[in-house]
């Protein structure tokens, strides 16, 4: 049956997914891949579906925030996916992590509505070990930046409270903060699917983020290749789960 919000079926017949918040950046991830195929847009999911080094694999827009990628996270499992990777931008909490650098999310804060609304706080939000550690394999083998550590999901932009809320974290020991992850490992976790987060950092800890992320959507150069290296680690990871998967 074909799903009311991504308007995709079981048809797909496709075990990963890349889900970038992003559409533009769904047709960035298609650029590495062969055989695509545009599956086209409905509401904020973009979807198309490639092939990469033999490996199957949709790339899908969220749009931004818990809510939508939780949306996105049902309708998939749904289909039959069963490994995602979300691949999108944070900002750093600590410093020493640079504009392009990679975050690479082992948990996350579940600081985000769309989470709590399906499971009471004390349960984690936790990546998928194996799918984690394929990705950490792949960053390291394509000699990405990278840093691996706790996440933190807010709900929110633009609040008056958000220079407070990200310092408190800091002192917490979180590496990054992004509005998805927590609802991604939360929700995949409940249904079964397998999960993990790729961050590409695009504002340095203690600059100010709309003027960071201004720069970002227009390209510029460490963030732009910050971009690359996690849709390729992405894509690695799932290549390398497919040749243990089929060995």
């Amino acid at each position: 049956m074909k799903q009311p919000h991504i308007q995709l079926d079981e048809s797909l017949n496709v075990r990963y997914a890349i889900l970038p918040g992003d559409p533009r950046r769904a047709e960035r991830i298609a650029s590495h891949m062969s055989e695509v195929e545009d599956l086209g847009m409905n509401r904020e999911y973009r979807s198309l579906v490639g092939a990469y080094r033999g490996a199957r694999i949709l790339a899908m827009s969220t749009g931004m925030g818990g809510v939508s990628t939780g949306i996105a996270v049902e309708e998939l499992h749904n289909i039959g996916v069963t490994h995602a990777i979300r691949i999108g931008s944070c900002g750093a909490l600590q410093k020493g992590i640079a504009l392009g650098d990679l975050i690479l999310g082992c948990g996350a804060i579940r600081d985000d509505g769309a989470s709590k609304a399906y499971v009471h706080p004390e349960y984690p939000a936790v990546a998928d070990y194996q799918l984690l550690g394929l990705c950490v394999e792949a960053a390291k083998a394509l000699g990405c930046p990278y840093h691996v550590g706790i996440i933190h999901s807010h709900e929110s932009f633009y609040h008056e409270e958000n220079d407070a809320e990200s310092a408190y974290w800091s002192r917490k020991g979180a590496l990054g903060a992004d509005m998805e992850s927590a609802a991604l490992f939360t929700i995949g976790r409940l249904r079964g699917m397998k999960t993990a987060s790729i961050l590409n950092n695009v504002v340095v800890y203690g600059e100010d983020t709309a003027n960071a992320i201004g720069g970002y959507v227009n390209g510029e150069s460490l963030t732009a290749i910050g971009e690359r290296n996690e849709i390729l680690t992405a894509l690695e990871a799932f290549y390398r789960l497919e040749q243990e998967r089929t060995r």
